[in-house]
């Protein structure tokens, strides 16, 4: 098992003010970090040297907007969205992350006022194979990210990513699983779990109000019981978020403060996952 906290806790791209803050993560004993890649004009290839000099390995994650929908009726729009995923691509094998997470499979936040058409599921599925090729190429996996309800429309429970991904059939094509999103869609935690790690390749550890793993009303222990059960030895990746993206706040909902400072989250959210694996592999 592999332990990352995801860096949108404190920005949305990667700058100066971060170095000593990866250094007490690694410090606190992460393996990892997980890296916004939003910003493509960024020096990944410098950030790789610096990451490799503070001992952290690293994933990233994505989004995809209206105006680069890869669902879009708009052939155009679509082709702008493969074109921005694949050089999202370019900068993760740059950066040396290993895996592209996140709901980069269709906009975020826009609805039609229906679920998935026909059309728009075989237009995710084009389009994410044609990034699935260039992920093969480049040597990173895609661990595309079903949201809740409230967040998107092609891809809400687990089941239906993992459906995605087979039909995109593609080694470079696996899905991520995410307790937030799963603490509202799912109603059955172990048979979810079971049913998609064929395709699973990485998991979100995010609490029900954003806030530290642990503290509030996720189903942990059916959680961690289920990730020992299927024999899942991946990335577990702490996701939260606060007010220190003014921009991050507002796609989020958050309008208060959940914690009391972002290294305190972090250090307690690592010993909280590495305490509930610990105490399964006795």
């Amino acid at each position: 098992m592999k332990y990352g906290m995801n860096l949108l806790l404190w920005t949305g791209e990667l700058n100066d003010s971060l170095l000593p803050i990866l250094t007490k993560l690694k410090k606190m004993g992460f393996d990892g970090v997980e890296l916004p890649m939003f910003n493509l004009d960024l020096d990944y290839a410098a950030w790789g040297k610096r990451l490799d000099d503070a001992g952290l390995a690293r994933t990233a994650v994505t989004v995809r907007n209206l105006e680069d929908n890869p669902i879009s009726p708009d052939a155009q729009v679509r082709a702008k969205g493969i074109e921005l995923t694949k050089k999202t691509l370019d900068c993760c094998a740059a950066v040396g992350a290993e895996t592209l997470v996140g709901p980069y499979h269709s906009a975020l936040g826009h609805f039609s006022g229906a679920g998935p058409t026909k059309d728009e599921w075989a237009w995710g599925v084009e389009s994410m194979r044609a990034v699935a090729e260039h992920a093969g190429k480049v040597k990173v996996k895609l661990g595309v990210e079903p949201l809740n309800r409230f967040e998107c429309y092609l891809l809400n429970a687990h089941a239906d990513a993992a459906r995605f991904a087979r039909e995109v059939n593609h080694p470079a094509c696996g899905i991520m699983y995410d307790t937030f999103h799963s603490n509202i869609e799912e109603k059955s935690i172990p048979k979810t779990l079971k049913e998609i790690k064929d395709v699973l390749c990485h998991i979100h550890i995010s609490e029900n109000d954003r806030s530290t793993p642990g503290k509030g009303n996720v189903r942990w222990r059916k959680n961690f019981d289920a990730i020992v059960d299927i024999g899942y030895d991946g990335w577990l990746v702490i996701e939260a978020f606060g007010l220190a993206l003014p921009e991050l706040a507002a796609a989020t909902k958050i309008w208060r403060r959940m914690f009391d400072d972002e290294l305190t989250l972090a250090k307690e959210g690592l010993e909280f996952m590495k305490s509930e694996i610990a105490s399964r592999k006795k």
